[in-house]
């Protein structure tokens, strides 16, 4: 239960500190904006993922290890903003290690940079759930193969595979943004 309730505190709690950052002028608008980019690109997932999951589907792609304490709905929109604030995290990384030009420009190390993210944080997360029992992938089909087990339950390809493509076109949205930006 502790599981499920800081993973929905965090990611409902996360447009409430970004805004709040917004407004005190430590974030620019355009962070704000790549927040719910990010969590838009999420829903592309997250929709299939939460409807063709055990408690929905007989086809399902995860099921719950520990019953959700809520309609799967609420952790769905979390899920989301998880991933607005995942994709900001990326955002953050090529700031400290590019030059300014990354945001208007293609940057090679930008794009590496949010690419090493997307997976190291995907498997976090993935093993983060496994770990205390909260979602896992189901096993056995052929095009999620299990890759390693974490407690008894399989680390999957097919999420590896989302947050590699992920975030190429996170970064075509915030190249968009931040050129319109000026």
């Amino acid at each position: 239960m502790l599981y499920y309730s800081l993973d929905l505190l965090v990611g409902f709690g996360c447009p409430f500190v970004i805004y709040a950052l917004y407004r005190a002028g430590k974030l620019e608008k355009l962070i704000w904006s790549l927040f719910w980019a990010g969590a838009a690109i999420g829903l592309i997932w997250e929709i299939p993922i939460f409807v063709l999951s055990a408690e929905t589907s007989e086809w399902a792609t995860i099921h719950w290890v520990r019953p959700l304490p809520l309609h799967y709905s609420i952790f769905l929109v979390s899920h989301t903003l998880w991933d607005g604030a995942l994709f900001l995290v990326g955002v953050w990384l090529a700031q400290r290690f590019c030059d300014e030009s990354w945001w208007t420009r293609f940057s090679g190390r930008a794009l590496i940079i949010m690419l090493v993210w997307g997976q190291l944080s995907e498997l976090l997360v993935e093993i983060s759930s496994t770990s205390n029992d909260g979602w896992a992938f189901v096993r056995d089909h052929a095009w999620n193969p299990t890759l390693f087990e974490c407690n008894h339950q399989p680390i999957t390809l097919f999420p590896q595979l989302v947050w590699l493509a992920a975030p190429v076109l996170y970064y075509g949205v915030l190249r968009a943004l931040a050129r319109r930006r000026g």
